[in-house]
């Protein structure tokens, strides 16, 4: 009886495609997340916790690497050229999504036609900051009135040109009228040094890379991109509360894999990803970062990505930035 019922589920097997039996068994080996940025960025940090959750859910291996450059277009291309089996998932943050096509002249790749989002995964705000002992602004409004009193007006820093930072700053200074210098740098980590030293004296960066030293008191936070105040900072006011409307910025991030992944490879990614972002304890973890976690299935995914294009190839114009 034994051996008749092996006989037959072996024949039964014989008679699904290859990709069918591939879907059912998925994952049988590790999988890597992608990061197209350098490794201790926010980013990076965050990838890894996911990556350790979503092994424990698969239970498979889930590895990090990374492939930094030209605003995570190499990480992006690494992924969209990757097999579609589920295996390769990117780590695509906002610039590939709705900020790389309007910056770069041309792109290896096209996130609508080569990839498919999982899910949203985390937002971070952005936040004014001034180095405490060099400006001595303690509000929106006084920063902008000292920065237009002084003949050269500011220099401002950001990770780069045509990050979120610097078309945030570009911004800022637009509508404020502020004679603003950006500053590119590789990274917070060398912008806080230099907005420490003196040499820059603002930034509208990710609250993740600042939360500490605003915590330690050597910046001041004068106003945040949220739309509400942020739990771990809530005497910080949001832009439209220190006077400036209209002014909701907050980056985000989405896994994704190739586009031609089969559907039920997809929606088991998705769904255990979303299980992730709703885990209470890791949603407190990541807003102690300064991040705040968030799901959404493939539809809902492309839904808000296509509604953020406009606002952002809008900043792209303002700022005036290209890249290479």
């Amino acid at each position: 009886m034994t051996t008749r019922r092996t006989l037959l589920a072996a024949g039964a097997a014989a008679a699904l495609p290859l990709p069918a039996l591939a879907q059912d068994r998925f994952p049988e080996r590790p999988l890597r997340i992608v990061v197209g940025f350098p490794p201790g960025g926010s980013l990076d940090v965050l990838t890894r916790l996911f990556a350790e959750q979503l092994s424990a859910r698969l239970g498979q291996p889930v590895v990090v690497e990374n492939r930094p450059g030209a605003g995570g277009n190499i990480g992006a291309d690494v992924v969209a050229k990757a097999a579609p089996d589920g295996y390769t998932i990117a780590t695509a943050g906002i610039g590939i999504w709705v900020i790389n096509q309007f910056l770069y002249s041309r792109l290896p790749y096209d996130a609508e036609r080569d990839l498919m989002p999982l899910s949203l995964v985390w937002e971070f705000p952005n936040v004014a900051v001034v180095p405490a002992q060099h400006v001595p602004a303690r509000s929106l409004a006084e920063l902008i009135a000292w920065a237009k009193a002084r003949r050269d007006g500011i220099s401002y820093g950001s990770p780069g040109v045509g990050t979120t930072p610097h078309l945030s700053g570009a911004l800022f200074m637009a509508r404020t009228g502020i004679n603003g210098t950006h500053v590119p740098f590789r990274g917070a980590a060398q912008t806080i040094p230099a907005m420490l030293s003196g040499d820059v004296q603002f930034a509208l960066d990710n609250l993740a890379s600042y939360l500490p030293v605003i915590q330690e008191g050597r910046m001041r936070a004068l106003a945040i991109t949220s739309a509400e105040r942020w739990p771990t900072l809530p005497d910080v006011p949001t832009m439209q509360e220190a006077g400036l409307e209209d002014f909701v910025l907050t980056p985000w991030t989405v896994f994704a894999v190739p586009a031609a992944t089969p559907r039920p490879i997809v929606d088991r990614l998705s769904t255990e990803i979303r299980a992730i972002t709703a885990d209470p304890a890791l949603q407190q973890r990541a807003q102690q970062m300064g991040a705040r976690l968030r799901g959404s299935t493939p539809e809902e995914s492309w839904t808000y990505i296509r509604s953020e294009l406009p606002k952002w190839r809008e900043m792209v114009r303002v700022s005036g930035a290209r890249a290479n």
